[in-house]
């Protein structure tokens, strides 16, 4: 065992008495606030990220990948990874497969160490971006393809991790497309969309009932001319025109600069069309950086909107899947998603401060000096305690990095798995 119960419970009595003092000044401040101190961390310790299977190994970009040792061999090595983050964490309760990089050999088996670590399976992910011995490649893209046959294999694949899915109890397809084009005349832009639609709609109408389409979006790379999915009103579209149970994914990275992603996120919330979230940060693209890393006022004003919108009924929260997608080309990634999780939590956390009954009264008699006040003053709240009284009244740690560090376990686990191990679909 690399952690036990034991190590985690004697780290917090040391660190007790400070985090109690730091919990009792909030508490007070909370209270003035009219908030109650256990109402938000019942919230705070239900919500609950999911972990992508891909994120646990060492990433990179396009001229290099730098191991750190230690890397999951197996799908069932990137479960224990998992379990050991929701011990430590307590803010993740299921994985991401993306498929074909983690098919299971023996499903039972693998349901049962999933539950063993107290974990479930989320959205299955397909790969149609990228060549890894199929019969037809997909240089020229796939559900958009030219020839009906790529097309039809990309869809086959489609199906078949609906099957995994299935057998493994996930209820969510997520789509992301890299087709495109990096020339003018290189494609016809409408029939690359009326492709894509008639791939989706096969794609659609193979799902369960019970399942959601989660459809991405990006406006580019790997194509820098055009994409076919470019943005959330090409994403709307499709999914508006597939049915009920499709609807829009937005992953925080795949915006051009400066892109006012909270207010995407307010009008999908109005139109009941938000299927989920893939967490990341980013400089200049989809740089895929540890989430909060780069832009935390912005993540707090998505979870301002995501907030606002389930309060005021256009969408229940339960129906959006929330997880990290991002890459780890200089960091321990179990350290970096242990980050994610945080910032994630700690902007959810700040936006459930917002007084939102006055921010409502602010802008309905244009005082923009008052509602900037509302805002910044929940941001700019440190609400760290209560992130780490859930995670504490959770079983979890009041500091993970401190544990993981202490306990060397990237040490053990190179010791375990070897110094130049990879990560499977890295």
């Amino acid at each position: 065992m690399l952690l036990t119960t034991e190590n985690i419970k004697e780290a917090n009595t040391k660190g007790l008495e400070s985090h109690q003092r730091s919990l009792e000044a909030l508490s007070w401040q909370l209270a003035r606030e009219g908030k109650s101190l256990g109402e938000l961390i019942d919230k705070i310790s239900r919500f609950q990220i999911a972990v992508p299977s891909w994120a646990l190994g060492a990433g990179g970009t396009r001229f290099g990948r730098f191991g750190i040792g230690g890397e999951p061999r197996s799908l069932e090595e990137k479960i224990e990874d998992i379990g050991l983050l929701a011990k430590l964490t307590k803010s993740t309760d299921a994985v991401s497969l993306h498929i074909p990089w983690d098919i299971p050999s023996d499903y039972a088996a693998i349901i049962q160490l999933a539950k063993s670590h107290s974990i479930g399976f989320d959205a299955v992910n397909s790969n149609t971006f990228q060549d890894y011995g199929q019969e037809k490649s997909y240089k020229f893209g796939s559900l958009s393809h030219n020839d009906p046959k790529v097309r039809e294999q990309a869809v086959a694949h489609n199906r078949q991790v609906i099957e995994v899915g299935e057998k493994l109890g996930s209820k969510g397809l997520t789509v992301w497309l890299a087709d495109g084009s990096n020339f003018p005349g290189q494609q016809s832009f409408r029939r690359a969309l009326d492709n894509t639609f008639e791939s989706l709609q096969k794609i659609y109408g193979s799902m369960p009932e019970d399942w959601k389409l989660l459809l991405e979006y990006k406006p580019y790379e790997p194509n820098f001319y055009s994409t076919v999915i470019p943005g959330w009103g090409t994403s709307h579209l499709l999914c508006r025109q597939l049915g009920d149970r499709a609807k829009v994914l937005v992953d925080l990275g795949h915006h051009l600069p400066n892109t006012n992603i909270e207010q995407i996120v307010g009008i999908l919330l109005g139109q009941n069309m938000l299927a989920g979230f893939h967490f990341n940060d980013s400089k200049f693209g989809d740089d895929d950086l540890t989430t909060g890393s780069i832009k935390p006022y912005q993540l707090f004003l998505i979870f301002l909107e995501l907030v606002a919108g389930t309060e005021d009924g256009c969408q229940a929260w339960e129906s959006i899947s929330w997880m990290i997608d991002a890459s780890h080309n200089t960091k321990d990634p179990l350290e970096d998603l242990m980050q994610a999780l945080e910032a994630i939590k700690i902007a959810y956390a700040k936006s459930l401060l917002v007084d939102r009954k006055k921010l409502t009264e602010y802008q309905l008699n244009g005082d923009i000096v008052m509602a900037q006040e509302i805002l910044q003053n929940a941001f700019l709240t440190d609400v760290r305690p209560l992130i780490k009284e859930a995670r504490l009244q959770s079983g979890g740690a009041l500091d993970p990095i401190s544990i993981y560090r202490k306990h060397e376990i990237r040490k053990q686990l190179i010791q375990k798995r070897g110094e130049n191990t990879r990560a499977t679909g890295l």
